[in-house]
């Protein structure tokens, strides 16, 4: 076993407890740390402006290649693979943030005194559970109506 460095790494350049992590989970970070980046890159204005300005070359070669059914396909495909690739990154991303959005919101519920402890991780209850509890809050809100008159 390695022993630990100055930094918390072991001398072998491996974070502690690596080791302990299988396959799936080391590429599942890496892939996160990847669709944040490249969210982060694809969603600057830069990105949008090198799209129209591709688009804008593409459209300016029509003339030159007769428009043809293989100048078109180019687009096509291109767009195509580009867009496949993004929903996969946009999701990722989305997952994320909604995971920590609700941890936040969880950690409120959590804190706060007259809070319901039950409505920490509604995310994960069934739909019928959601709509039923979804029609208490609106009776809770029509009871304040009245009690407000």
């Amino acid at each position: 076993m390695a022993k630990n460095g100055t930094n918390g790494r072991k001398k072998n350049g491996r974070k502690n407890g690596d080791e302990d992590r299988d396959f799936f989970c080391r590429i599942r970070d890496a892939f996160g740390v990847f669709a944040r980046k490249t969210s982060s890159v694809l969603g600057s204005a830069w990105a949008f402006v090198l799209a129209i300005l591709i688009i804008v070359i593409w459209a300016t070669t029509g003339p030159a290649f007769g428009y043809s059914d293989t100048w078109q396909l180019i687009i096509n495909t291109g767009t195509t693979i580009v867009t496949f690739l993004m929903v996969f990154l946009i999701q990722n991303t989305q997952n994320r943030d909604a995971k920590a959005v609700h941890l936040k919101l969880d950690e409120l519920i959590r804190a706060v005194g007259p809070a319901r402890n039950k409505l920490v991780d509604l995310e994960k209850l069934s739909d019928d559970d959601l709509k039923a509890l979804e029609g208490e809050f609106e009776k809770l809100r029509k009871k304040a109506e009245v009690e407000a008159r």
